[in-house]
Parts: C-alpha cells; sequence; structure tokens
C-alpha cells in the first residue's frame, strides 16, 4: 500500500493566504511564502497552491508568487488558479510547479485535459472537483463555487480520468471549513470508481477526520488549510497519531518513504 498524503493548502487572494467556511467569509491566514517554508520543514508530503479568485476575476496566477514558494520548499508542488491554455502550464512548470490543478477551465473546455495529458503527461494534471450536495445527486461548480453546473462528480471525475488526469481533488462545498469531517461517502464512491489516486479536501477538524478520511473514505491524500494555518493540528503530532492508528504515512523521524 502506498503511503497516505498529507497536504497542507495556500488558498490565495490578493497574494495573501485565506481561508473561509463553505467558501464564504474570508480571513487572513499568513504569508505564503513563509507558510510554505514551515510545511515544508515540518513533514508535509506536497503542497498546493490555489489563487482563488483568478478565475472569476479573469486572469492568470500569480506567477511571481508560485517562484518564490517553490524556491523555499523542497516537496511537491501543485498549482491551480486561472489555467486555462497550455502556454499557463508552462509557465507555472517553470516557475517552479511540479503538477498543475485545473477546475472551471477544464469544465468549460474538457478538450483542456486532453492536452495537457498529452503534451506534459499526466502526473502533471491534477483536476480539482468543487461539488455540492443537492437532494438528489453531488452538483459541481466552477469560479471558485460560484455557479452551478450541471456535471455531476462521480461521472466528471470518471470523465477526467478517460481524459488523462493523474488525479482528482475532490472538494465538499458542504464541509469545506466546517471542522466536521470530510465527506468520507462520497469519497468513498469516487475511490470505487476510480483507479486514480483521490485528494480529499473540505472538512478537516481533528486528528481523527483524516483518519477517517483514509480509512472509512479510501482517500489517497488529504488536504487541509486552516486546521495547519492556525495552529490548531500540528503536521507532525497529526503524523504520529496516524501511524498509532494503523494508517500508512511517510515518516520522516521513522526513515519510512
Amino acid at each position: 500500500m502506498l503511503a497516505k498524503r498529507i497536504i497542507p493548502c495556500l488558498d490565495i487572494k490578493d497574494g495573501q493566504t485565506v481561508k473561509g467556511t463553505n467558501f464564504v467569509n474570508l480571513r487572513q491566514a499568513g504569508d505564503p511564502v513563509e507558510l510554505g517554508r514551515a510545511y515544508s520543514e515540518q513533514g508535509a508530503d506536497e503542497l498546493v497552491f490555489l489563487d482563488i479568485t483568478a478565475s472569476y476575476e479573469g486572469r492568470k496566477t500569480f506567477t511571481e508568487l508560485v517562484s518564490k514558494i517553490a524556491a523555499s520548499i523542497n516537496i511537491p508542488f501543485t498549482v491551480g488558479g486561472g489555467i486555462n491554455e497550455l502556454s499557463d502550464v508552462e509557465r507555472l512548470l517553470n516557475a517552479g510547479a511540479d503538477k498543475i490543478s485545473i477546475n472551471s477551465s477544464a469544465i468549460r473546455n474538457p478538450q483542456l485535459i486532453d492536452e495537457i495529458a498529452k503534451h506534459f503527461g499526466s502526473q502533471v494534471c491534477v483536476l480539482a472537483i468543487d461539488a455540492k450536495q443537492t437532494d438528489s445527486d453531488w452538483k459541481c461548480y466552477l469560479n471558485g463555487g460560484r455557479i452551478e453546473t450541471e456535471k455531476k462528480l462521480i461521472s466528471w471525475a470518471h470523465e477526467g480520468q478517460e481524459r488523462g488526469v493523474g488525479e482528482i481533488l475532490f472538494t465538499s462545498m458542504n464541509h469545506d471549513g466546517v471542522k466536521t469531517g470530510y465527506a468520507n461517502e462520497a469519497l468513498a464512491a469516487l475511490a470505487a470508481q476510480l483507479s486514480i489516486p483521490v485528494i480529499a479536501s473540505g472538512g478537516a477538524g481533528k486528528p481523527e477526520h483524516f483518519r477517517d478520511a483514509f480509512l472509512i473514505g479510501k482517500a489517497d491524500a488529504a488536504l487541509a488549510a486552516s486546521v495547519f494555518h492556525f495552529g490548531e493540528i500540528k503536521i507532525p503530532e497529526l503524523k504520529s497519531y496516524l501511524c498509532a492508528e494503523k494508517v500508512i504515512v511517510r515518516r520522516k523521524d521513522y526513515g519510512f518513504q
């Protein structure tokens, strides 16, 4: 079994890290370069940078900030926001990103997934899905959760896999920032349908929530923001807890990879 990954997420607005609840009520959470460096040193497995208003504002991701963060960390780095064409991917990879995350642009133009996978490889392409549970199904949203689409979570994730994405980053809008646990039932359904890794996002409030995302939700990685940014959970302590709960994680201090 591959080791489960712990991934802090930097949601960026106007060059600063922010965090909200259910995608609204954003508050400042610190300098992204300093946070990225700290997480890298603390044993995070990867780092995700999402320029959360780039698509809504119709602009490109902050390349200079991506470069500064990339220079300060030594873990895999995924960048998303405002990526609409192959030149955007190339620009961000040149700035130091290892992977790119697409969301709104992929919904509007699914062919973009095929093009990225063909030119850069599936391992570079992460399909981020922001979805909200309704009475009938999980509906996908674009523009940072502002616009509902007709796409459904499971079918869209499966299409993304068929088109060549390497991973799915699923954020439950119902659970985002609420700190009551991840959407484990939906995660387990994704894991059962897909052969590519699934990253859980939205809902982390305590170490047990990470455990449940891995053991119940069958997620390959768990992403979180505010619990790390505001010091509520420390990554080394989280990994010690998960190890005790029989979840395989990478532990620098124990020497496993």
